[in-house]
């Protein structure tokens, strides 16, 4: 299982967006809430998001790593 990338909270929200489904709801501060009417997601605008963190958004939304990982 290849290990995920160490990515920008910018791209996973672009790849969310544009791939899954996913609409920005809000952002207060550096966090932007996204949702798909069925799931919340907050993600982080870091330039450089910790793989935990990334897993943790993508389990939140119900997506697998390989799915994922074929978009980035």
């Amino acid at each position: 299982m290849p290990k995920l990338p160490r990515i920008s909270g910018v791209e996973v929200i672009k790849i969310l967006t544009k791939f899954f489904g996913f609409r920005t709801l809000r952002q207060r501060g550096s966090h932007v809430t996204l949702t798909n009417d069925l799931v919340f997601l907050t993600v982080p605008l870091h330039p450089e998001l910790d793989r935990g963190t990334l897993l943790a958004i993508l389990r939140d939304a119900h997506i697998s790593r390989e799915d994922f990982l074929e978009y980035v």
